[in-house]
């Protein structure tokens, strides 16, 4: 490839670990930086040595050289920025969730199904090493037919809550703004879309800090026979983990996103288990450097995108199958896109 790939980034909080990946990738570079906030803007600009810098993300769009961004501003205002970003014939690389309310994520669909550009959805885990084998594993056939998967998204928001607004949005709740990521995983692991959902939760640790409850339970029936469930927590007390566990016909694989290690379960010739297998792996639960060569090879090369805008969009319409079933005390069937 002979020209270099121009990207500007939206939002210098996770924003900056993707401008540092850019940075990295051969014929990529970050010309352009935009956040709010001004202090932040000139120590990211002059640290990654960023020659272009914006508080207003239009400014970015206006430059012809420009080939894509990375939105990774709050979850609310993707909306926006991405009919905004597509209109200006920019390539998009957009941070999960996709959007908060079932209005945008339908004027996002639409405005990436009238658009020729790559838009693809960071859904992280998908390249989180831990998760990454056992879905090769799993795919291969290695624990036979799955029966049961369940992940959890227990992140302790105490000191992140301070002072962060958005993330008390009431719509930005711990589910669709947090737990996307395990409602994702299972979605990614068994290849289908739950069909209903049970979920409760409970509004206890933080019932004096945030507008919506803190712990979710939710059980998900997926096609072939599959259960699932997702445990989220954002006021949780302990470390942060997104352990998760896929029983198999033939084995089971326990694995997370901040382990060194995996387990494998396999039969023995007896039929029984096995002494597990203990898999070494990369620590790297934010691998947004293997998430944006993708996203390159996509617009450079015209692989097809695999986290495309209905992957993103099916994961919030069931985490907001979730949030309303524990509202209303009710199964829920999540309305899909195709």
């Amino acid at each position: 490839m002979d020209k270099t790939l121009n990207i500007g980034v939206i939002g210098l909080g996770m924003g900056r670990r993707h401008a540092e990946s850019v940075q990295e990738t051969p014929n990529a570079r970050v010309t352009w930086v935009c956040d709010t906030d001004e202090k932040k803007l000139e120590e990211t600009a002059a640290e990654l040595n960023v020659p272009n810098r914006c508080t207003d993300y239009r400014d970015m769009l206006n430059d012809e050289t420009l080939d894509a961004v990375i939105i990774a501003s709050p979850d609310g205002l993707h909306r926006q920025m991405i009919v905004d970003a597509l209109a200006a014939k920019k390539h998009i690389l957009c941070e999960k969730p996709l959007a908060l309310t079932r209005e945008d994520i339908e004027a996002i669909v639409e405005a990436v199904h009238n658009s020729d550009r790559v838009f693809m959805v960071g859904q992280i885990c998908r390249y989180t090493p831990g998760f990454y084998e056992a879905k090769k594993r799993i795919d291969a056939g290695e624990i036979g037919e799955l029966t049961f998967i369940e992940s959890e998204y227990a992140h302790d928001y105490t000191h992140i809550l301070v002072g962060n607004t958005w993330r008390c949005d009431p719509l930005r709740n711990g589910v669709v703004g947090g737990a996307c990521h395990a409602v994702d995983l299972l979605r990614w692991i068994s290849g289908e879309n739950p069909e209903k959902i049970t979920a409760y939760s409970t509004h206890k640790t933080f019932a004096d800090l945030t507008p919506y409850d803190d712990t979710h339970v939710a059980i998900m029936k997926f096609p072939n026979n599959i259960i699932g469930k997702v445990f989220a927590s954002i006021s949780c007390r302990r470390d942060y983990t997104m352990r998760s566990v896929f029983y198999g016909t033939k084995g089971t694989i326990i694995t997370d996103n901040t382990s060194p290690t995996m387990t494998v379960f396999h039969l023995n010739g007896d039929g029984a288990s096995s002494t597990p297998e203990t898999v070494e792996l990369d620590i790297n639960n934010h691998n947004t450097t293997g998430e944006f060569a993708e996203f390159f090879d996509c617009v450079v090369n015209g692989t097809p995108v695999r986290t495309t805008v209905e992957e993103g969009a099916n994961t919030i319409a069931a985490c907001l199958a979730i949030v309303q079933s524990a509202n209303t005390d009710q199964t829920v069937v999540p309305q899909y896109f195709a």
